[in-house]
């Protein structure tokens, strides 16, 4: 409960490590210790991990199809109220960034296709979707050590993670700042 959904490895690795060695090889250490694993490989500035899935059509998408462009990946659901609420926020910054080099893969922790559909239809969601229909089993949100949602990884055009869980104003001010640096070259 300490560490919360969003683990910062940096302060919270050494208090888990600071633990007995029975507490840190009890089923609930264990699963602790791949959640700090997890959150350690998607930190701010580690490289973006790899994933493919398919779209609603049935291509397969990977993260790396997107290199050499800033990336948002947006881990939500059609079922979840936050994360539809915050959609019209998304959407905003897609329109205003994508000419200038944003894009956005959704991935969704669907297990409809059509209500997953449906929720990009009606959130007029243009960006490219993928999902494996497996709900909270999703393979990428696993990868990305995703246990709530929204949640989102924002990646530059080198594949680096430079920012995570940007919402609404924030994230709004992390676009402006990267497309103000690249404008003043």
């Amino acid at each position: 409960r300490l560490a919360g959904y969003d683990l910062n490895p940096g302060e919270i690795g050494p208090i888990f490590k600071g633990l007995s060695k029975e507490a840190r090889h009890s089923p609930s250490g264990r699963e602790f210790a791949k959640r700090l694993e997890s959150a350690r490989k998607t930190s701010v500035g580690e490289r973006a991990i790899e994933f493919s899935q398919t779209d609603a059509n049935g291509n397969k998408i990977s993260l790396s199809s997107f290199r050499g462009k800033y990336v948002l990946v947006d881990f939500w659901a059609s079922w979840c109220g936050p994360c539809r609420a915050e959609n019209p926020n998304v959407v905003n910054a897609y329109k205003k960034y994508n000419p200038k080099g944003f894009e956005i893969l959704g991935v969704s922790l669907d297990d409809k296709k059509e209500k997953w559909l449906a929720a990009i239809k009606a959130d007029k969601l243009t960006w490219t979707h993928v999902s494996d229909l497996k709900g909270w089993k999703n393979a990428a949100a696993d990868l990305y050590g995703v246990r709530a949602i929204p949640q989102n990884v924002l990646i530059n055009p080198r594949g680096r993670i430079i920012a995570k869980n940007l919402r609404g104003d924030e994230r709004e001010a992390k676009l402006e700042q990267i497309f103000l640096a690249r404008r003043s070259y």
